[in-house]
């Protein structure tokens, strides 16, 4: 797949809530993502740390109120796409969140992923 392909199929997955298929489907063995400084688990390596990563963020959201992801924009191995989030956290109550996601694409895989947001006061 090239980098549209890849990117047309994350939305569709993501617009689907299949966004663990899309990791196991589109992501590369090496895939790194970075969160914002200071975040949990701010760079991780490797598809089974990210799909980890991916599970315990789903595992602390107590109830998914709605969320939405845009058309991606494509330049030649990257795009991106605005994601926004309305989720109850365990322990943290409910929080509206988007965030702009930019992923890197070779060989028809995603090899890095990652994510521009603000920071929740602590």
């Amino acid at each position: 797949m090239n980098t549209q392909e890849v990117a047309n199929r994350l939305v569709e997955l993501c617009r689907k809530g299949e966004n663990m298929q899309a990791l196991k489907e589109l992501y590369a063995d090496n895939v790194v993502s970075k969160e914002m400084p200071g975040a949990p688990n701010a760079i991780v390596s490797g598809k089974d740390a990210v799909t980890k990563k991916s599970q315990d963020w789903y595992a602390s959201v107590e109830e998914f109120h709605g969320g939405e992801i845009s058309d991606p924009v494509v330049a030649e191995n990257h795009f991106t796409c605005k994601m926004t989030m309305d989720c109850t956290f365990k322990g943290q109550g409910r929080m509206q969140m988007e965030e702009l996601a930019i992923y890197n694409v070779n060989n028809g895989k995603i090899v890095e992923e990652q994510f521009f947001y603000s920071m929740p006061p602590q």
